[in-house]
């Protein structure tokens, strides 16, 4: 009997339903994937889709402007779409003399996008955008699967909202992909704390040393709140709990381990010299510039000296618990962060009489342990920090706010679940109204239009159980649109305009908010110091070398904005360029990045990022113009050494200017490697 209707079952066809847009029938699979699982209301799914096309929009749309965006990481990229070992060891250059001061992982993608579409801005920034799309669908659908889909969306929403995210996933910069990384990581433990299989933990490993290979010792910062949450509510017993984190960090170790082997054991007269390291070594990058001089500042080889804690106001300005809130960081991520800090203690006061399994205060754990340690790791950090650090907040402010707000909104009939509600909502209009006071020309109407009802709001969910149906649902949505529409304003217009440089930052701008005077926003993003003198012996050289424009300030500025070179320039490094290993070389990766780009041809950024690497040595430049692989040395701004970093640089500077002839080309000062005038060639 049970075979028999089996059988007639399985003749039968598949259930189908009338499409109200046609009254045809279609079968019941594409009724799910448009509505979602049978237990969502109908709207969840299509609202899911509406965020992510809204999503895609902003992030995609007119992604060229920002041209090469950071010049830096595109060279990168060109140069991994013309040579698989510059790909895998993310050169600056084709011609694979030193690496970018990061792992490759994030360059990866971009170079493939550019292998298959060719090398274009868009084709560079799509992956990018797309990874950003993929950061809300995926905190969405980690967020819906503990407390529904209204949280999921709400978790989506605070994340594609928040400012600086709409810069970082239209940039080139590392950011995107890893807080991808760090966002899937964090759905896979939500999906090990319900079912405590191992394999969940493994992924989450995987994910977190792919985020290694992208941004370092960042990824770990995630770590232990992922952990700590397996640990005290994992479904397992404590033993094998423990066991399958010991699973996971071996993932880890392995998933980042084999590409540091590789780079270890690889002979190092055959590889790219390690960007950022005075040593050439990727373990000294990693514990060192990219490690733990970031939390002290003492970073040898950095762009300037380390930032002073306490009340020094050191070049990164000062530490505290209060820099994510000042001009300088306030606007790029924090609209929501004071509100996330209290509905982050009220969930965990909801929950701390549940059981230890919970799944609602294990998730307020890794999100908002997440946000914590970032928050503090940010706030304290003495050594290189810039604000759109902080588009490693967005995820766990979503997570936050998306968990806590529908379970007191569910409880809402209760005093402490409405007033802690209004509270919030106050709040977040009361902090959205200082951040748009700091920029008092931007769009000065939306000021006391998010105050006033956000104000409103509150005095509505305080007074909700007296109240009828439909008032308490204007009451809502009334709270979500004061509380989303200023970083929703500002996501828009950070996404409207271009972003180029090393320190993008979102809009509204913030007037002499960045370290050194800069200014946040603009196409340009800050310039700490632009404006500084080139320093050491190349400043004597003719005004110093790296820049390919000749123009912009010098110091930091001309390091951390690539310039266009002209086409005379372009011309005249393009001739008889197949004779040479590189056409050119410039003083910083930036200096090299603008040519390397505008001919499609290997560039050598003397001294790295900073222009303070010690490669190549003075001896080894030498031999390479002997040997005639160098055809040009490129003139302009940036320093030889900074921050106790190699003078190699300047060194390579001092000689070229005393041995080989000049000339301007397009405004930018040339020096000719293949003829000699003085001192010794």
């Amino acid at each position: 009997m049970t075979a028999t209707s089996s059988a007639l079952r399985a003749e039968q066809p598949a259930e189908r339903v009338l499409r109200p847009d046609t009254g045809r029938r279609v079968p019941a699979a594409a009724r799910r994937a448009w509505r979602g699982p049978a237990a969502d209301p109908a709207w969840a799914r299509p609202a899911l889709l509406a965020l992510l096309a809204a999503t895609s929009l902003l992030y995609v749309w007119d992604l060229s402007s920002s041209g090469w965006a950071n010049s830096f990481y595109a060279a990168a990229v060109q140069a991994g779409t013309e040579s698989w070992k510059a790909f895998f060891f993310g050169s600056s250059d084709a011609a694979n003399s030193i690496t970018v001061d990061k792992p490759p992982a994030s360059l990866w993608p971009m170079a493939l996008s550019a292998r298959l579409l060719g090398l274009s801005s868009f084709s560079v920034l799509l992956p990018q955008a797309l990874m950003g799309v993929a950061s809300v669908a995926v905190l969405h659908a980690a967020v819906r699967r503990v407390a529904g889909p209204a949280a999921g969306l709400l978790a989506g929403a605070v994340l594609a909202t928040t400012p600086i995210a709409a810069v970082m996933f239209r940039f080139d910069n590392p950011d995107a992909l890893l807080v991808l990384l760090m966002t899937g990581a964090a759905w896979a433990i939500t999906r090990a704390l319900d079912d405590g299989r191992t394999r969940w933990l493994v992924t989450a490993g995987v994910l977190l040393g792919l985020g290694f290979l992208t941004k370092q010792l960042q990824v770990l910062v995630v770590l232990p709140p992922l952990a700590g949450a397996y640990l005290l509510a994992g479904p397992p017993r404590p033993g094998r709990r423990v066991l399958q984190l010991l699973a996971g960090g071996a993932a880890l170790v392995a998933s980042a381990g084999w590409w540091i082997a590789a780079v270890t054991l690889w002979p190092a007269s055959s590889r790219p010299y390690i960007g950022g390291s005075q040593t050439n070594s990727i373990l000294e990058l990693t514990l060192g510039y990219n490690g733990l001089g970031r939390l002290t500042g003492e970073q040898v080889g950095s762009v300037t000296g380390g930032g002073g804690g306490g009340n020094g106001g050191g070049r990164w300005g000062e530490s505290g618990i209060t820099r994510l809130l000042t001009p300088e960081f306030g606007g790029q991520a924090s609209w929501l962060l004071p509100t996330a800090l209290l509905l982050l203690v009220a969930g965990l006061a909801l929950t701390a009489r549940r059981p230890r399994t919970d799944r609602l205060r294990a998730a307020l754990v890794v999100w908002g342990g997440w946000l914590v340690v970032h928050a503090l790791v940010f706030s304290y950090m003495q050594g290189i920090i810039h604000p759109y650090y902080t588009v490693a907040l967005a995820p766990a402010l979503g997570g936050v706010v998306g968990l806590v707000v529908p379970a007191l909104w569910s409880r809402r009939a209760t005093l402490a679940a409405r007033g802690t509600l209004a509270v919030a909502v106050a709040l977040t209009a009361g902090w959205a109204f200082q951040l748009l006071g700091r920029s008092a020309e931007w769009q000065p109407w939306l000021r006391p239009l998010v105050l006033a009802g956000g104000l409103a709001a509150a005095v509505g969910l305080a007074l909700a159980p007296w109240l009828g149906r439909r008032a308490v649902t204007a009451v809502a949505v009334v709270a979500l649109v004061s509380s989303l529409a200023a970083p929703a304003a500002a996501t828009v217009a950070t996404a409207a305009q271009p972003h180029t440089g090393s320190i993008p930052s979102a809009s509204p701008s913030v007037a002499g908010s960045g370290p050194g005077g800069g200014v946040g926003g603009g196409a340009g993003g800050m310039r700490p110091g632009a404006g500084a003198p080139p320093t050491g012996a190349a400043g004597a050289a003719r005004g110093g070398f790296g820049g390919a424009g000749g123009g912009g300030g010098g110091g930091a500025g001309g390091l951390l904005d690539a310039s266009t070179p002209s086409a005379e320039l372009v011309a005249l490094l393009r001739q008889d360029a197949a004779s040479y290993t590189w056409v050119a070389a410039a003083v910083g990766s930036q200096s090299a990045a603008g040519p390397q780009l505008a001919t499609g041809l290997p560039v050598m950024a003397l001294g790295g990022f900073n222009g303070s690497d010690p490669s190549p040595t003075l001896a080894q430049f030498q031999q390479y113009v002997a040997e005639g692989s160098i055809h040009y040395l490129l003139g302009g701004s940036g320093p030889g050494r900074s921050n106790g970093g190699s003078s190699a640089a300047a060194e390579i500077s001092s000689w070229v200017a005393a041995t080989f002839p000049s000339t301007t080309v397009g405004g930018t000062t040339v020096y000719d490697l293949t003829v000699a005038t003085g001192g010794t060639a």
